[in-house]
């Protein structure tokens, strides 16, 4: 089974609840062509994804910015996965150049993560889940930054949307 089309929208470490809402709002709003070819997910910080979540149209779903590697415990301004799925997040970004670059954190993660999937989950799992890295050359979708908290983002959709069909 091929995977759909992926657009992101990564709100990255921006906006106030009233900003938050606007957005929204605004995604709420706008006319999207199909999501039947392209999936849309929006990452705003962890401090929003409740509202985000609570608020959004359901064919936009909600990721989060970063997950702890390990399951829990005395990890100060850590959040695991088991927390992300508690809040019916199912997505997360992981391995961004950012992380990369100004945490050193480490960059092989696209490079084992499908690996660790097929071994530990399933090769179905594995095929189905989405790695987008730049210049790989099997890219499923991108990412986009400061322009996914702007009403142009829809456009961006839309764009995505006419490519994949």
């Amino acid at each position: 089974m091929g995977r759909k089309f992926f657009v992101g929208g990564n709100w990255k470490c921006n906006g106030t609840v009233e900003q938050v809402e606007s957005i929204v709002n605004t995604l709420n709003a706008g006319q999207i062509a199909s999501t039947d070819v392209v999936e849309v997910v929006v990452s705003p910080p962890y401090v929003f994804l409740p509202t985000v979540k609570g608020k959004l149209r359901p064919e936009i779903q909600v990721a989060a910015q970063n997950c702890w590697v390990k399951k829990g415990g005395a990890f100060t301004g850590e959040v695991s996965a088991e927390m992300l799925v508690n809040l019916g997040v199912p997505w997360v970004i992981l391995g961004h150049s950012e992380r990369r670059s100004l945490m050193g954190e480490s960059s092989e993660v696209h490079a084992n993560l499908r690996d660790w999937l097929k071994t530990n989950v399933s090769p179905e799992v594995a095929e189905s889940t989405r790695i987008i890295y730049g210049g790989q050359p099997d890219v499923d979708g991108f990412l986009v930054g400061g322009a996914s908290l702007k009403p142009e983002f829809i456009d961006i959709i839309n764009a995505a949307t006419v490519k994949s069909a």
